[in-house]
């Protein structure tokens, strides 16, 4: 049996088997993040919201979904993540023509030296620790769903047998906006898997000169090791256990409700260019992030700016539009921001 508790900001977890326990104070908690965006910030330039973001995922055990066009450091970003978290790292690059097995493996024939042949099973990159998979979308959906059982289940059937994915798992999938040549929506039940959804906006004039300045010269930039899994682990744990007053967790409820055009919470703009609302995952990613975000300011309440400030990452891609928004150009960050402005914080 597991048993955890808060007391004077840390949280320690215990099991009948009489392991060491496995303490993380909010202290170290905020030492760690810091060093891991500082180690991140030594290749990255800007995008200081989305690595950040990132990071929310992450200790949250969640799998993110970066969107932007190509050349803004989406890639580099993933690796730099894993050689800051010294995890096993594996790349996939989604093409047309991949097939399932391509990712999740397959069993092969082999021979042994006494020239008996058997079928072993050859792990495909799923099975790492941090999974990047560049370009999702330009894959067939066949191939999109072949993720599914990973990302929700941390496992991989192959041949009705179960095998194990390593702990801890993320992944994190890049893609190019839909509007671009060659790619596929990416379906409806794989988009809630990803804990975040975050756009990676074009660098500033100042960030572009720096990154001229970084990527052409004989100069190198590379990411220490800043942390490593359990402790990623463990700081999943302690935020938990952050707790959340009931108005704010209140304030959550009624937010992601008023996604919803069939409900009395909807607002007008929700309506008119809503189609599907955000699920309960929606409502889920939005408390756990939120407490990350709390514990990476340095508290241990949640607050109603940390809810607002992961609302969209959490909500943007569970929130299906209708035709008349698509047709119109109104987005979901357009449809979420009013809402976010005429949702009360208080019933």
């Amino acid at each position: 049996m597991v048993a955890t508790e808060v007391g004077a900001g840390q949280a320690t977890r215990t099991n009948g088997d009489g392991e060491a326990p496995a303490e993380m104070t909010v202290a170290r908690f905020r030492e760690v993040s810091a060093e891991i965006e500082a180690q991140v910030s030594t290749v990255m330039v800007g995008q200081t919201d989305v690595v950040r973001d990132v990071l929310v995922c992450v200790v949250a055990g969640g799998h993110v979904l970066l969107e932007g066009v190509p050349g803004l450091g989406k890639t580099m970003l993933v690796r730099t993540l894993a050689e800051a978290l010294d995890l096993d790292f594996s790349r996939i690059q989604f093409t047309p023509d991949l097939m399932p097995a391509d990712i999740t493996g397959t069993n092969i024939l082999v021979e042994d030296q006494e020239g008996r042949r058997r079928f072993a099973f050859q792990q495909g990159p799923i099975f790492a620790n941090l999974v990047l998979a560049d370009e999702i979308n330009r894959a067939t959906p066949k191939t999109q769903s072949a993720l599914l059982e990973a990302m929700q289940e941390k496992t991989c059937t192959i041949a009705n047998v179960m095998h194990e994915l390593a702990q801890p798992f993320f992944v994190l999938a890049t893609q190019n906006p839909l509007e671009m040549e060659g790619t596929y929506p990416l379906p409806e039940a794989q988009l809630d898997r990803f804990f975040f959804k975050l756009l990676v906006r074009y660098p500033t004039a100042q960030d572009l000169s720096e990154i001229l300045r970084r990527t052409t010269t004989e100069e190198r930039f590379a990411a220490a090791k800043a942390t490593d899994g359990p402790t990623i682990q463990a700081m999943g744990r302690l935020a938990r256990q952050v707790p959340i007053a009931s108005h704010v967790a209140d304030f959550v409820v009624r937010l992601t409700m008023a996604t919803h055009p069939d409900q009395e919470q909807a607002t007008q703009s929700v309506k008119r260019y809503v189609r599907y609302g955000a699920s309960p995952r929606g409502a889920q990613a939005i408390v756990l992030g939120a407490k990350i975000r709390a514990l990476v300011e340095g508290r241990l309440n949640v607050a109603y700016e940390d809810v607002r400030a992961v609302a969209l990452p959490a909500l943007r891609h569970r929130v299906i539009l209708n035709f008349e928004a698509e047709a119109g150009g109104t987005t979901a960050d357009d449809v979420l921001q009013k809402l976010l402005e005429e949702v009360p914080e208080t019933a």
